[in-house]
């Protein structure tokens, strides 16, 4: 496949090119005023001039043909004879080759909303996903003839990239090195970015920014995954009030041997140990009570 890049065109200012036309027209039809008879050289010439001005009136129509205007963030893709000759992207009022075709091509900021694709993650667990592709036009001669329609190219390959992202990514995971779906969005859209532009690249677009705009198990698995989600929150929890507890009770048992502020022997320590857990890892509160039985009085 031939590959085509975007090269600048040739133009002019389209005000200059008008007083121009206008003045090849005006020069013609004064020399149009001849008689169209002859019957000598004299006669010969008037209609001579006759033709030419004629024919000066026929180019100055024919090069109104050649004026465009460019609005900020469009292009004007030039081609002559089958052949690219470049293109305009510099806003304004231009004249160009008259019998070139002119296809506007807009380098405007777009947005791609996917549809909700129903995918597997990388545990094979059937997902619902949909992502945001802002996107713009770079290249307008890529984006005109190396893709039959860069829009439709656009949403066929975002929606190829989403796949393949959602394949490569759990949708969640509880270890702190792994990236997932829904625990690393930065990671995840950076990665969604790159693959997009590496697709993307050969009409012309540039990939601004990817993000998942929705995330969700298929409701056939939902109910059952979001009870593993709070089992797996609630383990976490308890793992989490667990250390703690143990670390309280040891810096405790340590501080008061230390200071030498009562002798514990083993039983004593055994039963503070459990009163102290269960204190800590109590999920109601807990009613005191006071051991006044090694009291004398």
């Amino acid at each position: 496949m031939e590959r085509i890049q975007e090269i600048p065109t040739f133009k002019i200012n389209g005000f200059a090119a008008l007083v121009g036309i206008i003045a090849i027209a005006s020069f013609g039809v004064w020399l149009g005023k001849g008689l169209v008879g002859f019957s000598n050289i004299n006669d010969l010439l008037i209609y001579t001039n006759n033709l030419f001005g004629i024919g000066l009136v026929i180019v100055a129509l024919v090069a109104v043909k050649g004026f465009l205007t460019v609005q900020p963030n469009q292009a004007r893709v030039l081609v002559f004879l089958g052949n690219y000759v470049g293109s305009v992207r510099t806003s304004g009022f231009w004249w160009v080759n008259p019998f070139a075709s002119k296809q506007l091509v807009s380098l405007r900021v777009r947005n791609f909303n996917s549809d909700k694709l129903k995918v597997n993650d990388a545990k094979g667990n059937p997902i619902e996903i949909a992502a945001v592709v802002v996107w713009r036009v770079v290249d307008s001669a890529k984006a005109t003839f190396d893709v039959n329609s860069y829009v439709d190219f656009v949403a066929i390959q975002s929606e190829t990239a989403i796949r393949g992202l959602a394949s490569r990514y759990p949708y969640d995971t509880n270890q702190e090195n792994l990236a997932s779906l829904r625990g690393s969005p930065e990671e995840i859209a950076a990665a969604l970015k790159e693959e997009l532009q590496a697709r993307l690249e050969v009409s012309g677009v540039e990939v601004i920014d990817s993000r998942i705009s929705y995330l969700a198990y298929a409701p056939e698995i939902a109910q059952v995954m979001l009870r593993r989600q709070q089992a797996q929150a609630i383990i976490a929890a308890r793992q989490e009030i667990i250390e703690g507890a143990l670390s309280m009770v040891e810096m405790s048992i340590k501080r008061l041997n230390d200071n030498q502020i009562i002798q514990l022997d083993e039983e004593t320590k055994a039963a503070m140990i459990n009163n102290l857990l269960v204190v800590l890892t109590a999920e109601q509160n807990i009613q005191p009570v006071v051991n006044t039985g090694s009291l004398k009085l």
